[in-house]
């Protein structure tokens, strides 16, 4: 498929910059968000049937005027299916700093560590041109953090070495608390990251450290959400992996099997291959929620459709057409145009029902992006 196929125009109204959320005004006149991330519309696809579902029914099974939410989820399961999340945890990995003699503000994107013992980290520098190797960043005025530039490794990639001498768990707290939430650039261009975000921007079943931004579709889930789903016997499935920046870089190319995805680790655990493999051989759903969750259940199935273990990298690139292995379901947000995320769920959906779908999201005002509404694709 081409670039082109994938393009629409997002209007900047429809771009969520915070999760659902009610605002109360209190006695001495401010205001309190209090944020419910499960309350964001559901758009319900039926890849088989090519039917789209956006309201809720009566009791004679026909549509109303109230739209479907993402609790709604719940009557679309049955005991015994299979859930499959991405557990990956996101750290604060976007830094403001200063630039030695200049004072210049500098914003530093923690990517990786590369090594421990030497405190030395991948990053993304703003503005490059202003950053060379040699150059000193200050994170704190009153503090000791400083980092040093010893090489260039894209146009906007340095490499640290932060001149911090002290234990590494002491190292990496510090650093960590310097940081904010890594919205993603589309927010962060249109307001700052709060302390909400901290929470907002991090699954409740967030637990192993490594992502530079959050697997958006894991964003809805509540613990009073889960908890109904546990309690009408749907099993839960974790895997890794560390969500990166490539699904936000633009696509360069218009012939899309030309481009190359960047690599992001991931881990599948036996524990998680015996939940989804028992859920297969028992004729129930496989829903994996999330585009990261999919790469990594498509890079970890076997030739005869059960989920292997799995730690590694994967690279993979879903666009259509494309022959799924495992999941039957999948659970997805609107994503902006072009974007490889739009892409996979296309190609699970099916390019047609899912240009429909997002057509008819675009006239009823859904949400897009992290923050945005959400979709189940289920093959019936």
């Amino acid at each position: 498929m081409k670039l082109s196929q994938f393009k629409f125009k997002l209007p900047e109204a429809q771009v969520a910059l915070e999760p659902p959320h009610r605002v109360f005004e209190n006695e001495d006149g401010t205001t309190e968000k209090v944020y419910h991330r499960d309350e964001c519309r559901l758009m319900v696809i039926h890849r088989n049937s090519q039917t789209i579902e956006m309201f809720k029914k009566d009791a004679d099974g026909n549509d109303t005027d109230q739209f479907l939410t993402f609790r709604d989820i719940t009557g679309y399961f049955d005991e015994g299916d299979a859930f499959v999340f991405n557990d990956t945890k996101v750290f604060p990995a976007r830094l403001y700093g200063t630039k030695e003699k200049t004072d210049a503000k500098i914003e530093v994107f923690l990517l990786r560590e590369l090594n421990e013992e030497l405190r030395l980290w991948d990053v993304l520098v703003e503005p490059a041109r202003k950053i060379r190797i040699g150059n000193k960043l200050f994170f704190d005025e009153d503090g000791p953090m400083v980092a040093e530039v010893i090489d260039n490794t894209t146009s906007r990639g340095r490499t640290l070495r932060f001149l911090y001498d002290c234990p590494h768990d002491e190292f990496k707290r510090e650093l960590f608390g310097l940081g904010s939430a890594p919205l993603p650039r589309y927010i962060i261009n249109r307001r700052e990251a709060t302390p909400d975000d901290t929470e907002n921007f991090q699954t409740i079943f967030a637990r192993n450290e490594g992502a530079v931004t959050a697997p958006s579709s894991g964003l809805h889930f509540s613990r009073e959400l889960m908890k109904i789903l546990e309690i009408r016997g749907i099993n839960f499935a974790y895997v890794t992996i560390h969500c990166g920046l490539g699904n936000f870089e633009p696509i360069e190319v218009e012939d899309l099997t030309k481009h190359k995805m960047n690599s992001e680790q991931m881990s599948v655990k036996a524990a998680a291959c015996d939940i989804v493999n028992e859920a297969k051989r028992s004729g129930h759903r496989v829903c994996a929620v999330g585009v990261s969750t999919i790469r990594a259940t498509e890079t970890a199935v076997g030739t005869d459709g059960m989920l292997k273990e799995y730690d590694g990298w994967t690279n993979k690139f879903i666009f259509p057409p494309y022959d799924f292995g495992l999941a039957d379901a999948m659970i997805t947000n609107f994503y902006h145009p072009e974007s490889t995320m739009m892409m996979t769920t296309a190609a699970f959906g099916g390019y047609d029902l899912i240009t429909e779908a997002y057509q008819k999201a675009l006239a009823n005002g859904y949400l897009f992006g992290c923050y945005g509404d959400a979709m189940l694709i289920l093959d019936d």
